[in-house]
């Protein structure tokens, strides 16, 4: 029987078992494979891997593992010290967009807050994340490791923390999108674009109380929402802010 040993640097180990973190790791096969099928099936997900290293050189996913490999795999944040001469990262997305999956919920509805074009339905299935995400070039962020194995993901991303206001901190750092962010543009509940609209135009669709004290809103174009700057106006402010301050702590 042939073995390989295998060793995942930084992040990438949260993704193994106890006993394999931080070590090296003996894998045993009989058939061969590639090495992308061999990572996945010691639990690391393909879009988490930037590049591998093997007996000294750098290789891409068709690699087919020999028997005595010695195989190192790095996560992006290891760029920080070594610029590898391949990368298995698929190119750079040029417009970001992402689709979330069910356990992400609140975190879309951050993203949609900070102006992130951002799909999610409680009842999207795996499948049907993963051709979404293919088809319309969108980053899958996900908090199941088996979605982002899947073959059609080319961009995703496992998402580490579970509190809400962790997460979109989290994401923002990940994927450098500090500067991106264009708050108060998209519908909270269905990601369209928001529009300014005339208060006499909508004025029977608020409350009373509202038509006395506000004279601007927005409309979603999609779904013909309307938004103003009422209380729940300061405690989204306080949220974006909450996250504009935690860049500068960086």
């Amino acid at each position: 029987m042939a073995s390989a040993y295998f060793y995942f640097h930084a992040e990438l180990n949260h993704f193994l078992p106890r006993h394999h973190k931080q070590v090296k790791i003996s894998h045993f096969f009989e058939e061969k494979a590639s090495i992308k099928d061999m990572i996945e099936s010691l639990g690391v997900p393909h879009p988490e891997v930037d590049f591998i290293n093997v007996n000294g050189k750098y290789v891409n996913f068709s690699y087919i593992v020999s028997d005595g490999d010695a195989i190192n795999v790095y996560p992006i944040s290891a760029r920080s010290v070594i610029i590898p001469s391949i990368s298995v990262l698929p190119r750079p997305l040029s417009i970001i967009r992402f689709v979330l999956d069910i356990h992400l919920g609140k975190l879309a509805t951050s993203l949609r807050l900070l102006g992130f074009d951002t799909l999610y339905r409680n009842d999207y299935e795996d499948d049907k994340l993963a051709q979404i995400s293919s088809s319309q070039e969108r980053i899958l962020l996900t908090r199941d490791k088996g979605l982002l194995m899947r073959s059609l993901v080319t961009h995703g991303y496992y998402v580490r923390n579970t509190n809400p206001q962790e997460q979109i901190i989290e994401v923002l750092q990940r994927f450098d999108l500090f500067k991106l962010i264009a708050p108060f543009k998209r519908c909270l509940r269905c990601n369209g674009l928001l529009e300014c609209v005339d208060k006499q135009s909508i004025i029977e669709q608020v409350p009373e109380k509202v038509r006395s004290q506000i004279d601007q809103f927005q409309r979603c174009q999609d779904c013909d929402r309307i938004y103003w700057k009422g209380s729940h106006y300061e405690r989204l402010q306080q949220l974006i802010d909450g996250v504009l301050n935690s860049q500068k702590g960086e």
